[in-house]
């Protein structure tokens, strides 16, 4: 029985690193944003015809991951519907992330919601919705924003609903419509009717990468409010700020080292954060990916890999293509899973190498030819722990044992 005190309170009185984690979240949106006052202008200047009864044009914004392009759209969205209350418009904005409302439906469904229409999130004729959310919008004499963060996303399945909501002002008699398009990638267009891309495309804006220099005055912003005095070491906030600026200069990923260097340094119950804590934040947060990577994979990677973390556990560090293909041979068969030729296993060892939980090798043998030397790249007992979610994997890890004696036996006799 649990009896000295409550863990909760504990945790609580010991902390003295985090005053608020929350504002080195991707979800908070700052006061102020360092570095994007020429974005921010710019998208202000399109947008505020909104105010004067007017429609903006349609805009798409592009950059990296970690460039500031949702920041920037939340925050020049509130300070527009913020101006809209003091000069007594109609003006609103409606934010949909399509990697999760990744649907026509869905997409039409959310904004019903948003405007107030009980539509429900399935089993409605899409045109049906579409009339919906046109009527609730066309209510009053309004401006209304759509945001569409992750454009890319919602694309790939159609571009029906944009091809409808990009022409809905033809059909509307007291409202107006503007789109937003967020996207990390530039090509995305080609996927899209070009009828769609005149008039979603009005105005383009372009997010570059943030510097080193720049990323350090994002950081040291959040930390003031993130962190206790003398919670962070002077050296670390300059050491985040150029690990992310060599990742393309995403601000996110120094959002993430800062936030998982103090968490770390938190449950070790240490005074500061030091450069040793953002070293280990840099290896939990690659592990953290590996991760929900592994958990994703399709059956026939995952007896593979199974395959290659026999091997490393019975002492060979380092393996040949032949070799994981012999245990991968055997462990297909104690599955029921038909058998991929070496060829096509070859490639999947190939895409494991390039998702960084493998190494692989050409060397050469002289007159004897080339061949693969393999190793795994990351924590095998991670790796496996997370293998063993898969009811196949749990039929293996469950006669282990003889798996272990066998493969012994074939490779050291």
């Amino acid at each position: 029985m649990y009896n000295d005190g409550n863990i909760f309170e504990k945790m609580l009185k010991k902390t003295r690193i985090f005053i608020n984690r929350d504002v080195l979240r991707h979800s908070y949106t700052p006061e102020h944003l360092p570095h994007r006052n020429e974005q921010i202008n710019a998208l202000a200047s399109i947008l505020v015809p909104a105010l004067q009864g007017e429609t903006p044009s349609n805009v798409l914004i592009y950059g990296k991951t970690g460039t500031g392009k949702t920041a920037t759209v939340k925050f020049v969205g509130k300070q527009l519907e913020q101006a809209s209350i003091k000069m007594g418009v109609h003006c609103c904005i409606h934010y949909l992330n399509c990697e999760v409302i990744d649907t026509q439906y869905r997409v039409l469904a959310t904004l019903a919601k948003a405007l107030g229409k009980n539509v429900p999130m399935t089993g409605w004729p899409t045109d049906q919705v579409y009339e919906e959310v046109r009527r609730a919008i066309d209510a009053r004499d309004q401006t209304v924003i759509i945001v569409l963060d992750e454009i890319d996303k919602l694309v790939r399945k159609g571009d029906e609903v944009l091809y409808n909501l990009s022409r809905i002002n033809y059909e509307l008699e007291n409202a107006r419509v503007s789109l937003i398009g967020i996207s990390n990638d530039l090509k995305f267009k080609s996927f899209l009717d070009p009828r769609v891309v005149s008039s979603l495309s009005e105005e383009e804006l372009i997010f570059p990468p943030y510097n080193a220099e720049q990323l350090q005055d994002i950081l040291m912003q959040r930390a003031e409010l993130a962190f206790f005095d003398g919670a962070l070491d002077d050296e670390v906030i300059p050491y985040c700020a150029a690990l992310a600026a060599q990742e393309h200069g995403d601000a996110r990923k120094a959002l993430d080292l800062l936030r998982v260097s103090g968490e770390i340094a938190e449950k070790e119950d240490a005074d500061r954060v030091t450069r040793e804590h953002v070293k280990r934040a840099v290896k939990k947060i690659e592990m953290d990916h590996v991760i929900e990577v592994v958990r994703t994979l399709p059956t026939q990677n995952k007896v593979l890999l199974y395959s290659m973390i026999l091997l490393n556990e019975i002492g060979k560090r380092k393996f040949t293509t032949g070799e994981v293909y012999a245990v991968y041979r055997s462990l297909c068969k104690k599955v029921g899973l038909d058998v991929l030729t070496q060829r096509r296993v070859s490639d999947l060892i190939s895409e494991l190498d390039m998702m960084g939980i493998i190494n692989s090798i050409i060397i050469s043998k002289g007159r004897y030819g080339r061949t693969r030397e393999i190793r795994i790249d990351v924590d095998p007992e991670s790796l496996k722990e997370v293998l063993l979610e898969d009811y196949r994997m749990e039929i293996l890890n469950s006669i282990e044992k003889s798996l272990k004696s066998t493969i012994t036996l074939e490779l050291f006799e």
